[in-house]
């Protein structure tokens, strides 16, 4: 039977295609969707078909003082403050309010809103948490790492711990703020951070279970999906720029489409792809609009262009780590160079390395050390067999109905408990 999603979501393009593609595949399957985001996103999704309704109480997020901390740190704490919990209470009230004016079975959410959770489970909604990366809420026996540096020695692996330890802390310094809101909304209050993930009827992992470490426990309401890849409306069409009779290996550069600071890594990795025997296409997305990148003769700068299309004629990705572009690379069977920035790239960027299908390096990377790791994974074959097997399995994903289904699932079973 036919049901309703509201689905909701903020912020940047890597967060609004992971959700427009769940729409897709539930509007394939008959069912009717929403969706709930910014503004700034009204007219794609209204392109794509869909009703959309915007935020109106959240604060844009602004930039605050690190207080000495590490940029990631202070990014992450940036994010629970402003968004993920500090929010919550207004993402709740915008929320109820779409669903009020017209009902829902189900509400789908990224997993960095915990408002319009707060707000289905006041209105006795099923709710979805839908994580287009790695999980927001560290897993037991699942690395998590900043900078993408194997666990290759007893201190690093203590870092490293050290680094879940306090992430999780972190975490939970919010619970009263989240127990505010929803006290505010009748509910009561939660013990532990992660309860707020308990209480989800679903938690969907948009990547492959093949990419990621296996948890020691995975919990009961968390599901692999498998990656959300659909393009997005922004990106341009695609002529390549190198001569078809030159035989040499090509390269695609593509950093983050939201604001990471990258544009002194952008002008290293040009400088470092101009010494070597090979041709690239650096994109530079729509963050890098006001910056200016001169480049070698062998090396052409687009702001977007369709990466699926560049992917079918590379040889390698250069790429911040984030979990789209590692996704899309393997699903073509190319591997890939990470230097992650910061969020969850680290650990994308580890999970490539675990797997043989790529390398990290540090933001500190050279020129030097960069043409020196793109060279070393031209010339290996290791590389790109781990990428080949790696993207036959996440292809396999992609083709799966289990988001649909398990969705389908939890809205059936909700129309069965209203009807008893």
């Amino acid at each position: 039977m036919p049901f309703d999603f509201l689905l909701t979501s903020w912020g940047n393009p890597g967060n609004l295609n992971p959700m427009l593609t769940a729409a897709r595949r539930l509007r394939q399957r008959g069912h009717s969707v929403r969706m709930l985001d910014e503004v700034a996103h009204r007219e794609e999704i209204e392109q794509a078909g869909f009703y959309a309704l915007s935020w109106r109480r959240p604060a844009p997020i602004r930039a605050s003082e690190s207080n000495g901390e590490e940029p990631v740190w202070a990014e992450f704490r940036l994010l629970m403050d402003q968004l993920i919990f500090g929010a919550a209470l207004d993402y709740a009230a915008d929320t109820i309010d779409a669903l009020r004016d017209e009902a829902a079975d189900v509400v789908v959410t990224n997993d960095l809103l915990a408002g319009p959770a707060i707000a289905a489970e006041a209105l006795g909604i099923p709710c979805a948490l839908l994580s287009p990366h790695i999980s927001f809420r560290p897993l037991e026996g699942v690395p998590f790492s900043m900078d993408g540096m194997p666990p290759d020695s007893a201190e690093r692996l203590a870092a490293q711990q050290a680094d879940i330890t306090r992430f999780v802390a972190l975490q939970n310094s919010y619970l009263t703020t989240l127990n505010r809101g929803r006290a505010a909304f009748g509910l009561g209050p939660l013990r532990h951070i992660h309860d707020h993930y308990d209480r989800a009827d679903r938690v969907l992992i948009a990547m492959s279970a093949g990419f990621d470490f296996p948890a020691a426990c995975l919990p009961r309401n968390y599901r692999y999906v498998g990656p959300l890849l659909d393009m997005p409306a922004w990106i341009q069409p695609w002529t390549p720029p190198w001569r078809a009779d030159r035989v040499r290996p090509r390269v695609l550069v593509s950093l983050s489409t939201s604001f990471q600071n990258q544009a002194d890594m952008l002008r290293r990795i040009i400088t470092a792809l101009g010494t070597l025997d090979l041709d690239a296409v650096v994109t530079t997305g729509p963050a890098m609009q006001q910056e200016r990148f001169s480049a070698p003769d062998n090396v052409t700068i687009l702001a977007a262009v369709s990466h699926d299309a560049v992917m079918r004629d590379v040889s390698l990705v250069v790429t911040h780590g984030g979990h789209g572009t590692v996704a899309r690379a393997l699903l073509n069977q190319v591997p890939l160079l990470v230097i992650p920035m910061g969020r969850d790239q680290g650990s994308n960027a580890l999970r490539v390395a675990a797997r043989g299908a790529g390398l990290t390096l540090g933001t500190e990377a050279t020129e030097v050390d960069i043409a020196a790791a793109v060279a070393r994974l031209l010339v290996e074959p290791n590389f790109r067999q781990a990428a080949m097997r790696l993207g036959q399995e996440m292809a396999l994903d992609m083709a799966s109905p289990i988001l649909a289904s398990e969705l389908e699932e939890i809205a059936a079973r909700s129309h069965v408990r209203l009807q008893a």
